[in-house]
């Protein structure tokens, strides 16, 4: 089971299964801010505008970066909570 480190105090992501994240699209950098713990999803400000699916791929292009796996949306193409899973 690999665990993504993040230089917040929060809890680490667990890479096994699926994750929640609450995508804020045009922002001034990728990040990942946070955990909201009522809807069990991480917080992530992506600079990529959510037009066409630009947000989409920089947010998959940012974890793969940060986690060293594949990432793929599973819900959420359309919507600022996305379910991913990494492989």
């Amino acid at each position: 089971m690999k665990l993504l480190k993040i230089n917040l105090k929060m809890k680490k992501i667990n890479l096994k299964g699926s994750v929640n994240f609450i995508v804020k699209p045009n922002s001034t950098k990728n990040e990942i801010v946070g955990y909201d713990e009522s809807k069990d999803a991480y917080r992530i400000n992506i600079k990529a505008k959510a037009e066409g699916g630009k947000a989409n791929l920089e947010l998959i292009k940012f974890l793969t970066k940060l986690s060293g796996k594949n990432v793929r949306i599973l819900k959420g193409k359309s919507s600022k909570l996305k379910v991913l899973k990494f492989f």
